[in-house]
Protein backbone atom coordinates (compact mmCIF):
# COMPACT_ATOMS: atom_id res chain seq x y z
CA UNK A 1 0.00 0.00 0.00
CA UNK A 2 1.44 3.61 -1.13
CA UNK A 3 0.23 6.95 -0.48
CA UNK A 4 1.13 8.74 -4.27
CA UNK A 5 0.87 11.47 -3.75
CA UNK A 6 0.84 12.96 -7.53
CA UNK A 7 -1.06 14.60 -10.41
CA UNK A 8 -2.25 13.69 -13.71
CA UNK A 9 -0.82 16.80 -16.02
CA UNK A 10 -3.09 15.46 -18.98
CA UNK A 11 -4.29 12.55 -20.80
CA UNK A 12 -5.21 11.50 -24.19
CA UNK A 13 -5.93 8.93 -26.95
CA UNK A 14 -5.53 7.69 -30.89
CA UNK A 15 -8.51 6.26 -32.36
CA UNK A 16 -8.26 3.07 -34.32
CA UNK A 17 -8.32 2.95 -37.73
CA UNK A 18 -11.24 1.12 -37.99
CA UNK A 19 -13.39 -1.13 -36.27
CA UNK A 20 -14.47 -4.83 -36.46
CA UNK A 21 -17.98 -5.99 -35.44
CA UNK A 22 -18.71 -9.45 -34.05
CA UNK A 23 -20.78 -10.06 -36.22
CA UNK A 24 -18.29 -9.81 -38.77
CA UNK A 25 -16.06 -12.33 -37.19
CA UNK A 26 -18.32 -14.50 -37.03
CA UNK A 27 -19.53 -14.33 -40.39
CA UNK A 28 -16.01 -15.17 -41.12
CA UNK A 29 -16.25 -18.34 -38.89
CA UNK A 30 -19.40 -19.05 -40.96
CA UNK A 31 -17.95 -22.39 -42.46
CA UNK A 32 -16.52 -23.70 -38.78
CA UNK A 33 -19.79 -22.46 -37.26
CA UNK A 34 -22.19 -24.66 -39.39
CA UNK A 35 -20.09 -27.60 -39.29
CA UNK A 36 -19.84 -27.38 -35.06
CA UNK A 37 -23.63 -26.11 -34.99
CA UNK A 38 -22.62 -23.03 -33.37
CA UNK A 39 -25.39 -20.54 -32.38
CA UNK A 40 -24.23 -17.35 -34.41
CA UNK A 41 -24.57 -13.81 -32.14
CA UNK A 42 -22.39 -15.58 -29.06
CA UNK A 43 -19.19 -13.65 -29.53
CA UNK A 44 -21.75 -10.33 -28.50
CA UNK A 45 -24.24 -12.49 -26.49
CA UNK A 46 -21.38 -13.58 -23.97
CA UNK A 47 -19.21 -10.65 -24.20
CA UNK A 48 -21.21 -7.79 -24.89
CA UNK A 49 -18.40 -6.85 -27.17
CA UNK A 50 -20.15 -5.36 -30.21
CA UNK A 51 -17.04 -4.10 -32.14
CA UNK A 52 -12.80 -3.83 -31.54
CA UNK A 53 -10.51 -1.59 -33.21
CA UNK A 54 -7.42 -2.54 -35.46
CA UNK A 55 -4.69 -0.27 -36.71
CA UNK A 56 -3.59 -1.10 -40.29
CA UNK A 57 0.26 -1.15 -40.54
CA UNK A 58 1.21 0.81 -37.51
CA UNK A 59 3.74 -0.30 -34.96
CA UNK A 60 3.20 0.07 -31.74
CA UNK A 61 5.76 2.71 -31.23
CA UNK A 62 3.39 4.31 -34.10
CA UNK A 63 0.00 4.06 -31.71
CA UNK A 64 1.95 5.26 -29.09
CA UNK A 65 3.34 8.43 -30.82
CA UNK A 66 0.17 9.42 -32.26
CA UNK A 67 -1.55 9.67 -28.93
CA UNK A 68 1.36 11.31 -26.82
CA UNK A 69 1.58 13.56 -30.06
CA UNK A 70 -2.64 14.64 -29.39
CA UNK A 71 -1.85 14.77 -25.46
CA UNK A 72 0.86 17.48 -26.40
CA UNK A 73 -1.43 19.66 -28.24
CA UNK A 74 -3.67 20.39 -25.69
CA UNK A 75 -1.26 19.74 -22.47
CA UNK A 76 0.98 22.83 -20.61
CA UNK A 77 3.44 20.03 -20.33
CA UNK A 78 5.70 20.01 -23.48
CA UNK A 79 7.96 17.19 -24.70
CA UNK A 80 10.92 18.50 -23.67
CA UNK A 81 9.94 19.11 -20.23
CA UNK A 82 9.69 15.25 -19.73
CA UNK A 83 12.04 13.68 -17.96
CA UNK A 84 11.07 9.85 -18.31
CA UNK A 85 9.24 7.71 -20.67
CA UNK A 86 7.50 4.61 -19.97
CA UNK A 87 6.10 2.19 -22.56
CA UNK A 88 3.42 -0.06 -20.88
CA UNK A 89 2.44 -2.04 -23.82
CA UNK A 90 1.57 -5.74 -23.98
CA UNK A 91 2.64 -4.99 -27.99
CA UNK A 92 6.09 -3.79 -28.58
CA UNK A 93 7.55 -3.55 -31.71
CA UNK A 94 10.56 -6.07 -31.16
CA UNK A 95 12.23 -7.53 -28.43
CA UNK A 96 15.29 -5.49 -28.54
CA UNK A 97 15.53 -2.36 -28.64
CA UNK A 98 12.89 -1.26 -25.84
CA UNK A 99 9.83 0.27 -27.91
CA UNK A 100 10.10 3.73 -25.53
CA UNK A 101 13.60 4.45 -27.48
CA UNK A 102 11.95 4.48 -31.27
CA UNK A 103 9.04 6.70 -29.49
CA UNK A 104 11.51 8.74 -27.50
CA UNK A 105 13.29 9.31 -30.86
CA UNK A 106 9.61 10.04 -32.92
CA UNK A 107 8.67 12.63 -29.47
CA UNK A 108 12.24 14.16 -30.01
CA UNK A 109 12.50 13.91 -26.36
CA UNK A 110 15.38 15.30 -24.44
CA UNK A 111 18.84 13.13 -24.27
CA UNK A 112 18.83 12.93 -20.47
CA UNK A 113 15.06 11.69 -20.45
CA UNK A 114 15.07 8.40 -19.64
CA UNK A 115 12.95 5.68 -21.09
CA UNK A 116 12.01 1.93 -21.16
CA UNK A 117 9.35 -0.11 -21.27
CA UNK A 118 7.49 -2.46 -18.65
CA UNK A 119 5.59 -5.19 -19.43
CA UNK A 120 2.84 -6.43 -16.67
CA UNK A 121 0.25 -7.43 -19.14
CA UNK A 122 -2.83 -5.51 -18.71
CA UNK A 123 -1.59 -3.42 -15.69
CA UNK A 124 1.47 -2.12 -18.20
CA UNK A 125 0.27 1.22 -17.48
CA UNK A 126 -1.10 1.29 -14.05
CA UNK A 127 2.48 -0.03 -12.96
CA UNK A 128 3.98 2.31 -14.88
CA UNK A 129 2.02 5.13 -13.06
CA UNK A 130 2.71 3.51 -9.69
CA UNK A 131 6.83 3.01 -10.74
CA UNK A 132 7.26 6.86 -11.84
CA UNK A 133 5.18 8.02 -8.53
CA UNK A 134 7.94 6.93 -6.71
CA UNK A 135 10.62 8.46 -9.05
CA UNK A 136 8.43 11.97 -8.77
CA UNK A 137 8.34 11.55 -4.70
CA UNK A 138 11.84 10.78 -4.14
CA UNK A 139 12.70 14.16 -6.43
CA UNK A 140 14.32 11.77 -9.37
CA UNK A 141 11.98 13.11 -11.88
CA UNK A 142 9.80 15.73 -12.08
CA UNK A 143 7.34 14.80 -15.27
CA UNK A 144 6.65 11.16 -16.46
CA UNK A 145 4.90 10.55 -19.78
CA UNK A 146 3.31 7.32 -20.15
CA UNK A 147 2.42 5.18 -22.76
CA UNK A 148 0.66 2.48 -24.47
CA UNK A 149 0.13 1.06 -28.44
CA UNK A 150 -1.90 -1.58 -28.47
CA UNK A 151 -2.94 -3.24 -31.84
CA UNK A 152 -4.72 -6.59 -31.96
CA UNK A 153 -5.39 -7.25 -35.52
CA UNK A 154 -2.12 -9.46 -35.45
CA UNK A 155 -3.58 -11.63 -33.13
CA UNK A 156 -7.11 -12.23 -34.47
CA UNK A 157 -5.76 -12.92 -37.75
CA UNK A 158 -3.51 -15.87 -36.45
CA UNK A 159 -6.70 -17.12 -34.22
CA UNK A 160 -9.21 -16.59 -37.29
CA UNK A 161 -6.23 -18.61 -39.13
CA UNK A 162 -5.90 -21.08 -36.84
CA UNK A 163 -9.64 -22.23 -36.46
CA UNK A 164 -9.98 -22.07 -40.16
CA UNK A 165 -7.19 -24.20 -41.05
CA UNK A 166 -7.76 -26.37 -38.25
CA UNK A 167 -8.60 -30.50 -39.38
CA UNK A 168 -9.65 -31.38 -36.36
CA UNK A 169 -11.31 -28.34 -33.86
CA UNK A 170 -14.06 -29.06 -32.23
CA UNK A 171 -16.46 -27.48 -30.08
CA UNK A 172 -14.62 -28.07 -26.93
CA UNK A 173 -10.84 -27.00 -28.46
CA UNK A 174 -12.78 -23.73 -29.51
CA UNK A 175 -13.62 -22.79 -26.49
CA UNK A 176 -9.42 -21.33 -25.70
CA UNK A 177 -9.52 -19.14 -28.84
CA UNK A 178 -13.00 -17.12 -27.96
CA UNK A 179 -11.13 -14.67 -25.79
CA UNK A 180 -8.96 -13.95 -28.47
CA UNK A 181 -11.55 -12.08 -30.46
CA UNK A 182 -12.47 -10.02 -27.25
CA UNK A 183 -9.00 -8.39 -27.92
CA UNK A 184 -9.36 -4.84 -29.38
CA UNK A 185 -6.96 -1.63 -30.62
CA UNK A 186 -6.29 1.59 -28.66
CA UNK A 187 -3.35 4.00 -28.15
CA UNK A 188 -3.26 6.81 -24.91
CA UNK A 189 -0.71 9.16 -23.45
CA UNK A 190 -0.83 10.34 -19.76
CA UNK A 191 1.71 12.36 -18.03
CA UNK A 192 2.23 12.80 -13.88
CA UNK A 193 4.38 15.33 -12.27
CA UNK A 194 4.44 16.68 -8.62
CA UNK A 195 1.00 17.47 -6.83
CA UNK A 196 -0.71 20.38 -8.12
CA UNK A 197 -3.91 21.22 -5.76
CA UNK A 198 -5.88 22.20 -9.68
CA UNK A 199 -4.88 18.77 -11.41
CA UNK A 200 -6.55 15.85 -10.59
CA UNK A 201 -4.85 14.13 -7.46
CA UNK A 202 -3.64 10.33 -8.14
CA UNK A 203 -3.44 9.77 -4.02
CA UNK A 204 -3.52 5.91 -3.01
CA UNK A 205 -1.82 2.91 -4.59
CA UNK A 206 -2.24 -0.73 -3.65
CA UNK A 207 -1.18 -3.47 -5.52
CA UNK A 208 -1.83 -7.55 -5.04
CA UNK A 209 -0.19 -11.21 -6.60
CA UNK A 210 -1.42 -14.29 -7.08
CA UNK A 211 1.13 -15.97 -9.17
CA UNK A 212 -0.18 -19.31 -8.75
CA UNK A 213 -2.65 -18.54 -11.75
CA UNK A 214 -0.10 -17.34 -14.38
CA UNK A 215 -1.07 -20.39 -16.56
CA UNK A 216 -4.46 -19.26 -16.74
CA UNK A 217 -3.08 -16.88 -19.81
CA UNK A 218 -0.66 -17.22 -21.58
CA UNK A 219 0.74 -15.01 -25.28
CA UNK A 220 3.21 -15.71 -27.28
CA UNK A 221 4.44 -14.39 -30.43
CA UNK A 222 5.67 -11.71 -32.74
CA UNK A 223 3.76 -8.73 -34.06
CA UNK A 224 3.11 -10.98 -37.44
CA UNK A 225 1.75 -13.84 -35.50
CA UNK A 226 0.62 -13.56 -31.96
CA UNK A 227 -0.33 -16.29 -30.22
CA UNK A 228 -2.89 -16.68 -26.71
CA UNK A 229 -5.04 -19.28 -24.92
CA UNK A 230 -7.28 -18.57 -21.79
CA UNK A 231 -8.86 -20.36 -20.07
CA UNK A 232 -11.62 -17.87 -19.30
CA UNK A 233 -13.80 -18.83 -16.62
CA UNK A 234 -11.10 -19.79 -14.74
CA UNK A 235 -9.04 -16.85 -15.15
CA UNK A 236 -12.76 -15.06 -14.32
CA UNK A 237 -12.75 -16.40 -10.61
CA UNK A 238 -9.16 -16.20 -10.11
CA UNK A 239 -8.68 -12.67 -10.83
CA UNK A 240 -12.15 -11.48 -9.20
CA UNK A 241 -10.89 -13.45 -5.85
CA UNK A 242 -7.88 -11.94 -5.84
CA UNK A 243 -9.44 -8.40 -6.61
CA UNK A 244 -11.57 -8.87 -3.83
CA UNK A 245 -9.08 -8.86 -1.38
CA UNK A 246 -6.93 -6.18 -2.94
CA UNK A 247 -10.22 -3.74 -2.90
CA UNK A 248 -10.90 -4.85 0.76
CA UNK A 249 -7.07 -2.96 1.35
CA UNK A 250 -7.92 -0.58 -0.56
CA UNK A 251 -11.15 0.59 1.05
CA UNK A 252 -9.19 0.34 4.51
CA UNK A 253 -7.20 3.37 2.56
CA UNK A 254 -9.84 5.12 1.14
CA UNK A 255 -13.04 5.56 3.62
CA UNK A 256 -14.82 8.15 1.80
CA UNK A 257 -17.45 7.68 -1.39
CA UNK A 258 -16.51 6.59 -4.28
CA UNK A 259 -18.28 8.54 -7.03
CA UNK A 260 -17.14 6.70 -10.45
CA UNK A 261 -15.38 3.13 -10.93
CA UNK A 262 -13.10 2.31 -13.97
CA UNK A 263 -12.48 -1.14 -14.10
CA UNK A 264 -10.05 -3.16 -16.76
CA UNK A 265 -12.57 -3.81 -19.80
CA UNK A 266 -12.94 -7.69 -20.11
CA UNK A 267 -16.48 -7.98 -21.10
CA UNK A 268 -20.12 -7.94 -19.71
CA UNK A 269 -20.22 -11.15 -17.65
CA UNK A 270 -16.75 -10.31 -16.01
CA UNK A 271 -18.00 -6.74 -15.21
CA UNK A 272 -21.21 -8.02 -13.60
CA UNK A 273 -19.27 -10.89 -11.38
CA UNK A 274 -16.77 -8.05 -10.16
CA UNK A 275 -19.30 -5.88 -9.30
CA UNK A 276 -21.28 -8.51 -7.74
CA UNK A 277 -18.62 -9.89 -5.56
CA UNK A 278 -17.01 -6.49 -4.69
CA UNK A 279 -20.49 -4.70 -4.21
CA UNK A 280 -19.80 -2.02 -5.91
CA UNK A 281 -22.70 0.21 -7.48
CA UNK A 282 -23.11 -0.46 -10.97
CA UNK A 283 -24.64 2.63 -12.04
CA UNK A 284 -21.45 4.32 -10.84
CA UNK A 285 -19.65 2.30 -13.90
CA UNK A 286 -17.72 3.49 -17.05
CA UNK A 287 -17.44 0.99 -19.91
CA UNK A 288 -15.15 0.88 -23.16
CA UNK A 289 -15.52 -2.61 -23.93
CA UNK A 290 -18.34 -2.39 -26.00
CA UNK A 291 -16.79 -0.45 -29.13
CA UNK A 292 -13.45 -0.92 -28.52
CA UNK A 293 -12.90 -4.30 -26.87
CA UNK A 294 -10.67 -5.77 -24.50
CA UNK A 295 -7.53 -3.51 -25.40
CA UNK A 296 -4.77 -4.89 -22.99
CA UNK A 297 -3.09 -2.03 -21.51
CA UNK A 298 -4.64 0.81 -22.83
CA UNK A 299 -8.36 -0.24 -21.55
CA UNK A 300 -8.25 1.13 -18.15
CA UNK A 301 -6.86 4.60 -19.10
CA UNK A 302 -8.84 4.85 -22.56
CA UNK A 303 -12.00 4.40 -20.19
CA UNK A 304 -10.64 7.11 -17.97
CA UNK A 305 -9.57 9.44 -21.44
CA UNK A 306 -13.32 8.70 -22.80
CA UNK A 307 -15.07 9.99 -19.59
CA UNK A 308 -12.47 13.01 -19.15
CA UNK A 309 -13.14 13.33 -22.51
CA UNK A 310 -17.32 13.27 -22.21
CA UNK A 311 -16.61 15.39 -18.98
CA UNK A 312 -18.25 12.91 -16.90
CA UNK A 313 -15.90 13.97 -13.75
CA UNK A 314 -16.92 17.25 -11.62
CA UNK A 315 -14.58 18.62 -8.80
CA UNK A 316 -13.82 16.78 -5.88
CA UNK A 317 -15.42 13.75 -7.22
CA UNK A 318 -13.96 10.18 -5.98
CA UNK A 319 -12.56 7.79 -8.34
CA UNK A 320 -11.36 4.37 -7.91
CA UNK A 321 -9.27 2.73 -10.81
CA UNK A 322 -9.83 -0.85 -10.57
CA UNK A 323 -6.75 -2.72 -12.63
CA UNK A 324 -6.71 -6.86 -12.93
CA UNK A 325 -3.93 -8.18 -15.00
CA UNK A 326 -2.94 -11.34 -15.82
CA UNK A 327 -0.11 -13.39 -13.77
CA UNK A 328 -2.18 -12.69 -11.95
CA UNK A 329 -1.70 -9.23 -10.73
CA UNK A 330 -4.07 -6.47 -9.50
CA UNK A 331 -3.29 -2.70 -9.06
CA UNK A 332 -6.09 -0.27 -7.71
CA UNK A 333 -5.30 3.79 -7.80
CA UNK A 334 -7.53 6.25 -6.11
CA UNK A 335 -7.99 10.02 -7.66
CA UNK A 336 -9.51 12.77 -6.68
CA UNK A 337 -10.62 14.95 -9.50
CA UNK A 338 -10.13 18.55 -9.17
Amino acid sequence: MNNLDISLYGIDYVEPDKFITSDEIEETLRPVYEKLKLPFGRIEMQTGIQSRGIYENKMPSTISTLAAKNLFKESSIKADEIDLLIHGSVCRDFLEPSTASVIHDSLGLRPDCMSFDLSNACLGVVSSIQTAAHMIKTGAIKYALIVTGENSKPLIDQTLKTILESDDINRKSIKKFFANFTIGSAGVALIIGPRNEELPLIHTGVSLTDSSAHKLCQGDGSQSGLVMETDSEALKIAGVNLAKKCFDEFRKMNECEIDHYICHQVGIHHRNFLYEMLKLDLTKDHTSFDKYGNTGSAALPLTLALAVKNKRFKRGDEIALLGIGSGLHTQMLGVTWN
